[in-house]
């Protein structure tokens, strides 16, 4: 037992300094700002698809207030998306998206990783956007609200749970420029 008990120390100590180097203060959005390039993947019912896809996070004139745009595809079938991330309060993390055509998102940023979860058309969508030092990670789960799936506990209660199948997934790895 005591063999086990050391080497669970010694890798336990190994992991110490990875442990201090993630409570290093992360300043959000400006230790992320770039241009990430690489390619979108999507996987859904019908089968698998790839885009070119660039993601631009600048600073702007206006505090708070920053460049946000989406980029799919190349040459002839680029399409570019200007949005503007908006810092709402930065103390909790609240930030929204604003898609500048009526449509605002509100963002929950936690460390270095967004979140979003909204529905349109009938589809819920959850967004993570994960910065690293070099890269990003864009990662978008679709599910059909019309699909959901109800499941009940066996106690007393009786509690209601729904489930909602994912039909669609997008994921990019995007390199800093």
């Amino acid at each position: 037992m005591k063999p086990f008990f050391l080497l669970f120390c010694l890798l336990l100590l190994n992991f110490v300094p990875t442990f201090s180097q993630e409570s290093i203060p992360i300043n959000f959005p400006d230790d992320y700002f770039g241009i990430y390039t690489g390619t979108l993947e999507i996987s859904n019912k019908n089968g698998n698809q790839t885009y070119p896809m660039e993601f631009h996070l600048q600073p702007t004139d206006s505090i708070g207030k920053y460049e946000y745009k989406l980029v799919y595809g190349a040459g002839d079938t680029r399409q570019e998306r200007p949005y503007n991330l908006i810092a709402k309060d930065t103390a909790s993390g609240s930030y929204i998206v604003d898609e500048n055509n009526g449509i605002i998102l509100h963002d929950k940023v936690i460390g270095n990783r967004m979140y979003a979860l909204f529905e349109v058309g009938g589809n819920l969508l959850t967004t993570f956007i994960t910065f690293e030092k070099d890269h990003m990670i864009f990662e978008i789960a679709v599910t059909n609200t019309a699909e959901k799936q109800l499941s009940y506990t066996n106690d007393e209660e009786k509690t209601e749970v729904i489930s909602y199948p994912i039909t669609t997934v997008q994921r990019a790895v995007l390199q800093k420029q």
